[in-house]
């Protein structure tokens, strides 16, 4: 294979798993349709691997390009935006009307909107914390809701619960709460053993029984990086404030 085919090849792979993303997203949606809520919610959180891998494997071949960037953010917005909003309208708002479409929407449009401002302030906002809840965290957590609604449907599926839940989902995408993305942790940095443990103790925890797992991980991520900003406030003011003439 000649140079100018593999440096073709390595722009692509990142690309590659951006549509694969994309691809899930819409796989999720039309089986949802169909009342397959467990497999669309799986189809997502694959999504969310590949969209994990894309940017990593640009980094590494050297290949991050505004292209790339774009791509990811589109896929994004359909993947954990459009698709989990739909998913969630069939399972849990489709006998609500036109109120169950709005809170729907409410939960696309801010993800619309938390992805503009990512990518219009990323070269501004610390890189040890995401401002507001990334798209693909509240993603996960509104489909964790329908995961655990399909594992105990006597008590989770009730759209004056649901409707509040995506909701506040929705808004925290586009609050100025400070949630950690872990990028250079001290912490992590030094207690790489016990970061080991931890993974493989909540990967062994996913795999035995995802349905209650995946939400009890989400909510204490979302729960305690919420007390934590409380309990510290000092820390995080004027964390995300900056001059708007910054380039």
């Amino acid at each position: 294979m000649s140079e100018k085919k593999v440096d073709k090849f390595a722009f692509f792979l990142p690309n590659i798993f951006t549509a694969m993303n994309i691809g899930c997203g819409f796989v999720a949606i039309m089986i949802s349709m169909n009342g397959e809520f467990y497999k669309a919610c799986m189809f997502i959180l694959l999504g969310a691997v590949f969209d994990s891998v894309d940017g990593r494997v640009a980094r590494l071949t050297g290949t991050s390009s505004a292209f790339g960037e774009q791509f990811d953010s589109m896929s994004d917005l359909i993947s954990f935006g459009l698709a989990p909003a739909i998913i969630y309208y069939n399972r849990f708002l489709s006998e609500t009307g036109r109120l169950g479409m709005v809170i729907a929407f409410l939960y696309l449009l801010c993800g619309a909107l938390r992805l503009a401002r990512f990518n219009a302030n990323i070269s501004k906002v610390e890189s040890n914390y995401f401002q507001g809840l990334p798209i693909p965290g509240a993603a996960i957590a509104v489909l964790s809701f329908i995961l655990v609604s399909l594992e105990y449907p006597e008590m989770f599926v009730n759209k004056y619960i649901a409707m509040p839940y995506i909701a506040f989902y929705a808004l925290l995408m586009i609050s100025n709460v400070p949630f950690p993305s872990f990028k250079g942790s001290p912490w992590v940095r030094n207690n790489k053993k016990k970061v080991l443990f931890i993974v493989f103790i909540l990967a062994s925890s996913l795999f035995v029984y995802e349905e209650v797992m995946i939400p009890v991980i989400i909510s204490s991520y979302v729960i305690g990086s919420i007390f934590y900003v409380i309990m510290h406030k000092e820390k995080f003011n004027g964390i995300f404030e900056w001059d708007e003439n910054q380039e």
